[in-house]
């Protein structure tokens, strides 16, 4: 079993660039390994996501061998007319004429909200009949009610992509498990993002890790992770934005199904993870682009989290937190606008948290 997608989000960086001759490494060997799916957007990476994709993909291998799939920045559309521009900016980024998968990227109620507006659903239907498109949907981060209403009003669409992963199965803040049943139930394609929650569940504290070793000696953190949400039915595709070449081939291994038996270990580990993480951020930087005072608001709740799981070594800790403030604004200059908070995708108290982060950093 493998269903693994390839995510240009969190790309091989050397010095604040893409490593390209990486890249093309991790490319070929997803491909030549039977992966073919590849997932951008607009905004990821600064625009920089869809430029990367031409060049390690599209330019390099034939276009019959690899799906991409596409999202629509809906929440920056100001008229109708934008959704055609931005479609046509990124088939140029991309270097293709259509898309195998195409979303509106990243809605919830305010989104949904515009989308309805500007007849973002209706524009997703015409590119299909256009030939633009193969499959069209969403990515959705919000609760399990408004998804309910969505696919209620657009039964058209053919995917939905939603964040799954063994940490919020079972979270009522995030609803996961809600949120695929309702996606099941409508008879949707499921495509799963951050199935290993931006990297959380690679680096698990001591305690669950020795958990999940003991069980599999020879399987990454990781890979348990990917298993989890590859198990489930209807999905076909997750999604994992990897950095190494180590991750690709990792991950492309043929996984089996998870037993009984493994699904009382997760359950276990997400206790001890949820009980050791004190901010469940998942570096999404979607908190960042709209905040007046370019708080580090990640980065800071990285070295918070870090903190907190070693307060022996907090020492260590604040000059790290210096160094990132010197180029950034600081976690006290938070004005509580909370437009930080609207964007979040795991709906983390934010403001609250930085108002820690400067107690105990600065």
């Amino acid at each position: 079993m493998n269903k693994l997608g390839f995510g240009f989000l969190r790309l091989p960086q050397t010095r604040g660039s893409i490593d390209w001759q990486l890249l093309e490494k991790m490319v070929d060997t997803f491909l030549s390994s039977g992966g073919s799916y590849f997932d951008t957007a607009y905004t990821y990476l600064d625009g920089m996501s869809e430029a990367a994709l031409k060049k390690a993909v599209v330019e390099r291998h034939p276009r019959a061998s690899f799906q991409i799939a596409d999202k629509l920045p809906g929440w920056k559309v100001k008229r109708r007319e934008d959704c055609r521009r931005y479609f046509s900016e990124q088939l140029e980024r991309c270097g293709v004429d259509y898309f195998d998968i195409y979303l509106l990227h990243w809605l919830n109620r305010a989104n949904y909200a515009i989308a309805e507006r500007f007849d973002e659903f209706g524009f997703l239907n015409r590119l299909k009949a256009e030939g633009l498109a193969g499959r069209t949907g969403f990515s959705y981060h919000g609760d399990a009610a408004t998804l309910e209403e969505i696919l209620q009003a657009h039964p058209d669409v053919d995917v939905v992509q939603l964040q799954i992963n063994y940490l919020d199965w079972d979270d009522p803040a995030m609803e996961a498990h809600k949120c695929y049943d309702i996606a099941a139930r409508f008879g949707k394609e499921i495509v799963v993002m951050e199935p290993v929650k931006g990297g959380t569940l690679a680096n698990l504290p001591e305690e669950a890790a020795l958990l999940l070793q003991q069980a599999a000696p020879d399987e990454s953190t990781a890979s348990w992770a990917i298993r989890f949400a590859q198990s489930l039915d209807r999905v076909s595709i997750v999604l994992s934005g990897m950095s190494t070449l180590e991750q690709v081939r990792d991950n492309m291994r043929d996984m089996p199904q998870l037993s009984a038996e493994d699904y009382v270990l997760l359950e276990k580990a997400s206790g001890i993870i949820a009980a050791d993480t004190a901010i469940p951020c998942t570096s999404c930087r979607y908190c960042v682009k709209d905040c007046p005072k370019s708080i580090a608001i990640p980065d800071y709740f990285r070295i918070y989290n870090a903190y907190r799981r070693f307060p022996s070594e907090g020492w260590k800790m604040e000059p790290v937190y210096a160094s990132v403030a010197k180029s950034n604004g600081k976690a006290s200059d938070c004005i509580h606008c909370l437009r930080c908070e609207q964007n979040c995708p795991q709906q983390i108290p934010i403001t609250q948290w930085l108002k820690q982060v400067a107690e105990t950093l600065e």
